[in-house]
């Protein structure tokens, strides 16, 4: 690690535990490899383990609920004649805005195209036209890469498919509605987690090796295309055991969520726009050739700030989406849950110009790991949107997300076929933290008032004076932590509360603005001083990291 050590007094002062436990009193169940998460991440690295390992995958709620189902543009990898991994390694690098790790992106693009051939012999059915799979391009593509299923619901597609091999598989048993509220440690080493039943009892579940496929962030922010199971309970848990989480500051906006009175922030897929369609003021103009060469194509954190741009200027809280000069025919067929979706709010795809704004969508930072996707914490692997592998630097290439969660949980699965066993009788590390009864304020009003402080002050666009106000308001809440939590509410607030802190550290720190991070304060991008990481640890709070993009 490079750089010298900001003061850690800074970070926020957060406890290893949301809960104390006597360990000697818990029933303790044993397996070979923990999975905490289903999305793709959790679903295909449990598959990839069970080859010679028993798993026990652990989801808040059911197989099919994540981030990964709503996932509708597709998947990145090199399948195409004129395409190539050079191509796919500069886009990535171009989106990433000096902040990748060129030797992850290399793994990226020379090891997805086979991560989507086990996609297909796994059960996944990706569109095909003529006897091939069909190809479409999104924002910063060079090339036409992106694999789609049903149109626009690849997402559902794929863990449709993955789903039906998990629970079919002998060895690996499913705990739905189970929430992981801690991980275990002891002498730097993760034991397992402690898990909470559906009958509110506690569990030590105790494995070789933990994975955290827990998923995003989006639920951080107001405005979001997450699922509301999104609220970076990965990341959280992960900083209290003493993990480092890199890059936290990068949050990805999507720049163009349905925004229609009634209507949920809807996505509505990039690759609506990589097949032609138009951005629109109220007023009717096009207005990308003003902010950037690539028009609509433009990468996501440049359009979602040249539509709030347009917002501002038009006094408006919306732009419009318009793909009516294309067919009919070829909207319904390409778009077929967008076309239903917007008319399900009385808006017609092929016909109607369709109001749309930016939402929170996709966290580029997470649980840093290594190139087997080892954290920092030994036996604690990340996988997904939970981790940083250094694959989407500042600024995540569209449809990469999904292609990541391929290759590095099959890396994942290789590492941990190579960990020696797990000291026999290592006893979890003891805590207790004075606890008092949690505050009267219901938990939805507390967990509405930081998505809404999120959205005002740590935004799209931030400054010094909206970050420290941001950072006011929320300590206010610490006292949360030191309280009695029983409930998945509760937990789920406290973990928001803990990756909210940690966003707003980082994004105070870094003083410019690159990729999806905008400081008004300091609108220029400098490599010269900030192309690094920041990393943040419970203990060792804040230092920095040099980029080894090239």
């Amino acid at each position: 690690m490079n750089g010298a050590v900001i003061d850690p007094s800074k970070a926020p002062v957060i406890p290893p535990f949301l809960v104390d436990v006597e360990w000697s009193n818990l029933p303790v169940v044993t397996t070979d490899c923990i999975v905490i998460g289903s999305g793709i991440a959790g679903l295909y690295t449990a598959i990839e383990l069970a080859k010679d390992r028993q798993v026990l995958l652990i989801t808040k709620k059911t197989l099919m609920e994540s981030n990964t189902r709503y996932a509708q543009g597709g998947i990145a990898a090199v399948t195409a004649e004129d395409d190539s991994p050079i191509y796919h390694r500069q886009d990535t690098l171009l989106a990433g805005a000096g902040l990748c790790s060129s030797a992850a992106v290399d793994v990226l693009v020379h090891e997805g195209p086979e991560g989507v051939k086990e996609l297909i012999r796994l059960g996944t059915l990706f569109d095909e036209e003529n006897g091939v799979l069909a190809l479409t391009r999104e924002g910063a593509h060079s090339h036409r890469r992106i694999l789609h299923a049903n149109g626009d619901a690849t997402g559902h597609e794929i863990v449709r498919a993955l789903s039906d091999k998990v629970q079919s598989h002998p060895r690996v048993e499913v705990w739905d509605d189970h929430f992981a509220i801690d991980l275990v440690t002891r002498s730097g080493a993760c034991l397992g987690a402690l898990v909470q039943m559906p009958d509110g009892s506690r569990t030590f579940v105790r494995g070789e090796a933990t994975v955290l496929c827990s998923g995003g962030s989006g639920q951080l922010y107001r405005y979001t295309t997450n699922p509301e199971v999104a609220t970076s309970d990965g990341v959280a848990m992960a900083y209290r055991a003493g993990a480092t989480v890199r890059d936290m500051e990068f949050i990805q906006f999507h720049p163009t969520a349905l925004s229609y009175p009634g209507a949920p922030r809807f996505l509505i897929s990039e690759a609506v726009r990589g097949e032609g369609a138009y951005l629109r003021n109220i007023k009717g103009e096009r207005f990308m050739h003003r902010y950037h060469e690539l028009l609509e194509l433009a990468p996501r954190d440049i359009v979602a700030r040249a539509i709030v741009s347009e917002m501002e200027e038009t006094r408006s809280t919306f732009v419009y989406l318009d793909i009516t000069h294309e067919s009919e025919e070829m909207i319904k067929h390409r778009f077929p849950t967008i076309y239903e979706t917007c008319m399900r709010y009385g808006l017609d795809l092929t016909s109607d110009w369709i109001p749309v704004s930016p939402a929170a969508h996709y966290m580029m930072g997470g649980v840093k790991t290594d190139l087997h996707g080892e954290s920092s914490l030994s036996r604690l692997f990340a996988c997904g949107e939970v981790s940083s592998t250094g694959v989407h630097g500042a600024n995540r290439l569209a449809s990469n997300s999904l292609s990541e969660a391929l290759v590095y949980g099959r890396r994942i699965a290789e590492a941990i076929r190579r960990l020696s066993p797990l000291e026999e009788g290592l006893q979890p590390e003891a805590f207790s933290w004075e606890r008092r009864e949690l505050a009267s304020q219901p938990i939805v009003e507390r967990r509405l008032k930081l998505q809404k402080v999120m959205v005002r002050y740590a935004g799209l666009r931030r400054t010094q004076e909206t970050l420290l106000r941001a950072m006011e308001e929320l300590k206010r809440q610490l006292p949360l932590l030191h309280s009695v939590l029983t409930r998945r509410e509760e937990y789920e607030f406290a973990n928001l509360l803990t990756s909210s802190l940690l966003v707003i550290q980082g994004a105070l720190y870094r003083e410019e603005s690159r990729g999806a991070h905008y400081r008004e304060d300091f609108p220029e991008r400098d490599d010269m001083k900030w192309r690094k990481h920041i990393v943040q640890g419970r203990d060792q709070g804040m230092t920095e990291e040099i980029s080894d993009d090239v």
